[in-house]
């Protein structure tokens, strides 16, 4: 950008003798050029590198708010912060050196570095996707079958779960490793080989299409049942009445109480204690079977709007890359570096909003996340 009031220098012309041909070749350096680009690979480093800390933080605080909190140590949040972990060590594994490798477009790092990131970016990436699917497993049947699924529902069965996930995922990121060929000379690329197509459609269907038709197809089911329990009315029950008195008099110092009643009459009560003529009594009588309706019917709605969200996310973060990754195979010329670039890391920022979603939609996860925070700022004190 150019400011007035100062001076431009214009750029230097250079001429160099060609020894091939005997003439004389003007060289201009593009001084402008190379600022303009060195700014833009400085802002999108400092872009990249929040947008890691932020994964890093994020999924840091959920796993040590499940470890101080005792209320939150169940089977199910048990999941939810093995997917903080999962989440974590992409952003420690896969996001710091994906940061130096966007910005340069050019790997230094290695044949041997280069295997490993590949093969932590496959193996994390795949077993983020797969703990949704684990997570929305359990959820649907807590849903459909609270009873008997109350007494599996134990942190061994957790771990089983998660154990698969990793499984599958390892499975998923192994056979590239077979046809591997190491380049002689200086490695400058480091991408996974897209010439096997079959190996392409297997990861990319193990990794995304099949964990995503089985995410909205139990969604849905969750969905329908969370709708159930919110419409589904018992008026035949009959709830046991709560009656409250507030005692209110002249008095200014005078306090509200609350006292049980004894009623004769609908419109005669008598107060336990004994109360002065000019008192008054407020009484509110109220159904608490129709009180834990509306609670749980309210946490029907929260839950539901949550899953929205969950999957909304998911599908917005990961489907943009997983339909390219599948495009390039078939059609090589479709390949651009910024545009993977993009949706790779569209990808990696679900990573980021995972455990905003899930912590945030809890009010048991807010509370113990204050109190991590009230504790640790208190100790620094």
């Amino acid at each position: 950008m150019e400011r007035s009031g100062h001076f431009k220098p214009t750029p230097g012309h250079f001429e160099v003798l060609n020894a091939s041909t005997g003439t004389n070749v003007t060289l201009t350096p593009k001084t402008d050029e190379t600022q303009e680009s060195f700014a833009f690979q400085v802002t999108l480093a400092s872009v990249l590198g929040l947008i890691t800390l932020a994964t890093i933080l994020s999924n840091a605080f959920v796993i040590a708010t499940i470890s101080q909190s005792r209320k939150l140590q169940t089977p199910a949040n048990f999941l939810i912060a093995s997917l903080a972990a999962t989440d974590l060590l992409v952003s420690v594994l896969v996001m710091p050196i994906c940061v130096l490798y966007t910005v340069t477009h050019v790997w230094s790092l290695g044949q041997v570095i280069c295997d490993i990131w590949l093969s932590s970016d496959i193996t994390c990436c795949t077993a983020s996707i797969l703990h949704l699917c684990v997570i929305a497993l359990d959820r649907y049947w807590a849903i459909t079958d609270a009873v008997e699924y109350a007494k599996k529902r134990t942190q061994a069965r957790a771990a089983g779960m998660v154990a698969t996930a990793w499984i599958i995922a390892i499975s998923i990121s192994l056979p590239p490793f077979f046809w591997r060929q190491v380049k002689a000379g200086e490695l400058t690329t480091c991408s996974v080989n897209t010439d096997h197509i079959f190996y392409t459609i297997y990861s990319t269907f193990g990794a995304f299409y099949i964990p995503t038709l089985l995410l909205i197809a139990l969604y849905g089911r969750i969905y329908v049942e969370a709708r159930k329990r919110i419409l589904k009315q018992s008026p035949k029950k009959a709830g046991k009445r709560l009656t409250s008195a507030h005692l209110s008099t002249n008095s200014p110092a005078s306090v509200a109480s609350t006292s049980p009643l004894h009623c004769g009459r609908q419109d005669l009560c008598s107060d336990s204690g004994s109360l002065g003529s000019e008192n008054q009594i407020r009484v509110t009588v109220s159904d608490s079977l129709l009180e834990k309706k509306r609670i749980s019917a309210a946490r029907e709605r929260k839950a539901t709007k949550t899953l929205g969200v969950i999957l909304g996310a998911y599908i917005v973060c990961w489907l943009p890359f997983f339909i390219y990754t599948l495009l390039v195979p078939i059609c090589p010329s479709c390949f651009y570096a910024e545009l993977f670039d993009f949706f790779n890391w569209l990808g990696y920022v679900n990573s980021l909003i995972n455990p905003i979603i899930y912590t945030m939609s809890n009010d048991d996860f807010k509370k113990a996340f204050h109190k991590l925070i009230s504790f640790r700022c208190c100790r620094r004190q």
